[in-house]
């Protein structure tokens, strides 16, 4: 009897054995089923490690951007068009880890839980993703950085809408250039980048908004204050040098006029943690910046923890060691444009199968607060004048623009980076927009003309 227990007892323990291992099996399947299916092993989607099958991807007036044919994958047929929107749709190795094709794999292949791939496999494509972009808005924007470096993006403030993101440099999908020639050629430099959601650059001027937003909060004479600006201003170490000599200067004109001087005077009288803090409000350092089917931007980084008096007065022009995200600090002019708070951006409007049946469709979700809804005003009517007092409305037909340039000094015999933002007050046009050129000189003299070309396109597309 004692033997047949123990039996017992080992078959028990091998049946609890076998059962934690099938609840093991089945709880790794549930987690990873979805990603194992979509590996470059798996030949229902790939081909010698290129993706092969699934649905369309269109953009916001339904015009396809890639499709399948003859059992391959093939893009738009206009050469700047696939260029333009390289980054936003994904090469077919997943080199663009931020593109459609990559982080929308599983969507677009058509995987679900239940049946896994058969559907993509029965009828041949998976699911249709409509984006928010417009093509044509896109090739504009590329056009307009003429092969310069950089970035442009557009989004819809009130809603979270991109309707324009471009990224160069970029390759056309039909021509792809060698490893060695990506290698080889500085023209190719980071071109596997989104630069719109993952470039990092040293902000220049238009991080003045954000030494405009602390002072507004925290020094309460501000709009009384004067400042002297003879071409540079001596602060504890050394000098920080202005680009002009702008004599007795205001509040607002100080910001219109990007003066260096003033702006170095208002981050001696915030001190470090004052302005870190705000920026930290702003949206710096922020490690979830968005995600999901939002945008999944980098962040913007400040650390003024050990900064020098010097340090803290460059700090205060954009000049220190911050960097920031052209698409996080574009949603930072977005919540000024929309009273202190913006939406997340996104790039996916729906998903559907392809006989029609919706999969998902995007909505609109606020981010957490930037500011209040009256330094948002404050700040809103500085960056109308900066238009109307220096750029002019004539850069900006019939938009009635709000905005700041940049530009941000790199170091060394290289040009600096060319900066602009700003936003449409107009209610039938309720769109922000950032440019930056890598290297493009003047943010007045070149990045205001690329950020004008794209919004009229936008208007001509957007309004009756």
């Amino acid at each position: 009897m004692r033997a047949i227990a123990n039996r017992a007892k080992i078959l028990y323990a091998l049946i609890g054995v076998f059962l934690l291992g099938l609840c093991i099996l089945g709880y790794r399947f549930f987690a990873n089923a979805e990603s194992w299916s979509g590996q470059k092993y798996n030949r229902h989607l790939y081909e010698n490690g290129t993706l092969v099958s699934g649905g369309r991807i269109l953009d916001s007036a339904g015009v396809e951007l890639a499709r399948n044919e003859d059992g391959s994958r093939r893009f738009n047929d206009d050469r700047t068009i696939r260029m333009s929107t390289l980054h936003t749709i994904g090469d077919l190795e997943g080199y663009i880890s931020t593109g459609v094709h990559s982080l929308y794999k599983s969507e677009l292949t058509g995987y679900s839980f239940v049946d896994g791939l058969y559907s993509t496999v029965e009828n041949g494509s998976g699911n249709d993703i409509t984006l928010t972009v417009n093509s044509d808005l896109c090739a504009t924007a590329y056009r307009a950085l003429n092969g310069r470096k950089g970035t442009v993006g557009v989004y819809n403030y009130k809603t979270g809408e991109v309707i324009c993101s471009t990224s160069s440099p970029s390759f056309d999908t039909r021509n792809r250039p060698t490893v060695e020639e990506i290698e080889e050629s500085d023209s190719y430099e980071g071109v596997y980048i989104d630069r719109f959601v993952s470039g990092s650059y040293v902000p220049g001027s238009i991080f003045k908004i954000v030494t405009a937003a602390a002072a507004i909060e925290n020094i309460p004479d501000i709009y009384s204050q004067t400042f002297t600006c003879k071409g540079e201003y001596n602060i504890g170490e050394g000098v920080v040098k202005c680009s002009g000599v702008h004599g007795e200067i205001n509040f607002e004109k100080a910001l219109s006029h990007s003066c260096n001087c003033a702006f170095a005077q208002i981050a001696e009288q915030l001190g470090n943690e004052k302005l870190q803090q705000e920026a930290i409000t702003l949206g710096f350092n922020d490690s979830s910046a968005s995600g999901g089917n939002y945008l999944n931007f980098a962040g913007s980084k400040i650390d003024l923890t050990n900064a020098k008096k010097l340090d803290l007065g460059w700090a205060g022009i954009g000049q220190y060691t911050t960097k920031v995200n052209p698409c996080r600090f574009l949603t930072l002019v977005g919540a000024i444009a929309n009273g202190g708070a913006s939406p997340k951006p996104y790039v996916v409007s729906k998903i559907s199968t392809a006989s029609g049946r919706s999969v998902y469709r995007a909505k609109t979700k606020l981010m957490d607060p930037y500011m209040s809804g009256e330094t948002a005003l404050k700040l809103k009517k500085m960056l109308r004048f900066d238009v109307e007092d220096v750029y002019g409305d004539w850069s900006f037909p019939n938009l009635e623009m709000c905005g700041k340039t940049g530009t941000a000094e790199v170091g060394g015999d290289k040009q600096p980076h060319a900066w602009f933002v700003g936003f449409s007050q107009r209610e039938d046009f309720p769109f922000a927009v950032v440019v930056i050129i890598e290297n493009g000189g003047s943010g007045s003299g070149n990045a205001i003309p690329v950020a004008n070309t794209v919004l009229q396109e936008a208007l001509k597309l957007y309004t009756d």
